[in-house]
């Protein structure tokens, strides 16, 4: 019987060049599974806890604590532990850490174990890990939010809104998909150097320029479609990560959108998504309104969710309980999913699967500060979920996970199907 024989943690570096953690899962067949922990720049409040040092070196950002957590205690714990029931080894570590936030052992630690341990099960039976995670026989490939101009959080600039993306839901296939947002990518460089505004990207490879408002941005990127001769809201569809609780002043109970000069409350940001959404071929939004706002998620949701996406991150991260509640307000259609917000596979799935059960979207995501780890690709294609969000069309931190999905879906030939816009709420 196959079995867990070693666990080993290290420093690495993210994408933004802070610390984060890699595991290595070795079996007694001596096979090993790798996987490594992205980390958030926008995160919810009620995300489980990263562990940081806290401590003079990496500005206080290293991860050393957590990794020794992972080399000792939860290398004990799992001794001999079979790779194979992924929910059995992520339960023995939630209850031996014994917190509701994973804070003892840190998130971070746990899901690189759980992470790294269906890569060792599926290295070990010699299976791809999206044929190994899948338990359908069906395979689809997720439609891409692509994110080609930052803001928010994620970029050194004056607009708010944190993403505005691009989704090809008239490819066919996931390839061409890739080939029309790189089109498009490489069409908005051109307008922005011709308009002398920066093609400077942000954390997720997304342009980041000074702009005079967001419905400026849009035009730019609907510019940026139309000159890669491809025709908005058919062929290519827009989104759009607000990152609301990044904007949101308690103090005021308002919301601060400095780029459009105006202060809103929450009705008055339901108006604004009425009008973008009336003028524009916006088709989903995210985090449109605050983490606590659960009244005007309610409102958001009754106003359009009939005609959009209402996708909710800091909302729920990833957190059935979260996720129960929106389910019972009705507060949104779509969840975005996020492994370090929850901390475990089993967990994840778990969520994706209410989710499911609601008639609910849902959609893998990375994080903002990420590493050239694919795990999301391999668990967009398994789980089915018909939609991955993992940055822009360029940083090989993003372009990674597009390049696992090319593979994939060459792989898979005739057995998969790309998901267009069939699965967008």
């Amino acid at each position: 019987m196959t079995s867990i024989k070693n666990i080993m943690a290290r420093q690495i570096l993210d994408s933004r060049g802070n610390p984060t953690i890699e595991v290595d899962v070795v079996l007694s067949d001596n096979t090993i599974g790798r996987a490594s922990v992205p980390s958030g720049a926008s995160t919810g409040k009620y995300e489980a806890l990263e562990l940081r040092d806290n401590e003079k070196d990496y500005l206080g950002k290293g991860v050393k604590t957590a990794i020794n957590n992972i080399n000792n205690q939860i290398a004990t714990l799992l001794n001999g532990m079979s790779p194979f029931n992924i929910q059995a080894i992520d339960y023995k570590m939630i209850d031996f850490d014994g917190t509701h936030n994973k804070s003892n052992l840190g998130a971070n630690a746990i899901l690189g174990v759980s992470l790294a341990t269906v890569h060792a099960a599926s290295n070990s039976l010699k299976q791809p890990l999206y044929e190994y995670l899948n338990n359908t026989n069906k395979f689809v490939m997720p439609t891409p939010m692509m994110n080609i101009l930052n803001g928010g959080s994620h970029a050194d600039n004056n607009v708010d809104i944190q993403e505005f993306m691009i989704l090809p839901i008239g490819a066919l296939t996931f390839k061409d998909a890739i080939k029309m947002g790189a089109e498009v990518f490489h069409n908005l460089k051109s307008i922005l150097k011709k308009k002398s505004l920066s093609t400077a990207v942000g954390d997720e490879g997304g342009f980041a320029p000074n702009l005079k408002s967001h419905e400026e941005a849009i035009e730019l990127i609907l510019e940026a479609i139309e000159s890669a001769g491809y025709i908005p809201q058919k062929e290519i569809a827009l989104a759009l990560d607000v990152a609301a609780s990044e904007l949101y002043d308690s103090n005021l109970n308002k919301y601060i959108l400095s780029s459009e000069n105006k202060i809103i409350d929450s009705e008055g940001m339901i108006k604004y998504y009425e009008h973008l959404c009336k003028n524009y071929p916006i088709i989903s939004i995210e985090d449109g309104l605050d983490e606590n706002d659960w009244e005007g998620w309610k409102n958001f949701n009754s106003s359009l969710g009939k005609k959009i996406q209402i996708v909710g991150d800091d909302l729920t991260v990833t957190n059935k309980v979260r996720l129960k509640r929106a389910i019972k307000e009705k507060s949104m259609n779509s969840i975005l999913i996020k492994f370090n917000q929850i901390g475990t596979i089993s967990e994840t799935l778990e969520t994706i699967s209410l989710a499911q059960s609601a008639k609910m979207s849902a959609i893998f995501s990375h994080r903002s500060g990420e590493t050239e780890d694919t795990t999301i690709s391999d668990f967009s294609v398994a789980t089915g979920v018909g939609q991955i969000k993992t940055g822009s069309l360029c940083r090989t931190d993003r372009v990674a996970k597009y390049n696992q999905l090319m593979r994939i879906e060459e792989s898979l030939g005739s057995k998969c199907i790309y998901a267009g816009n069939n699965y967008i709420s």
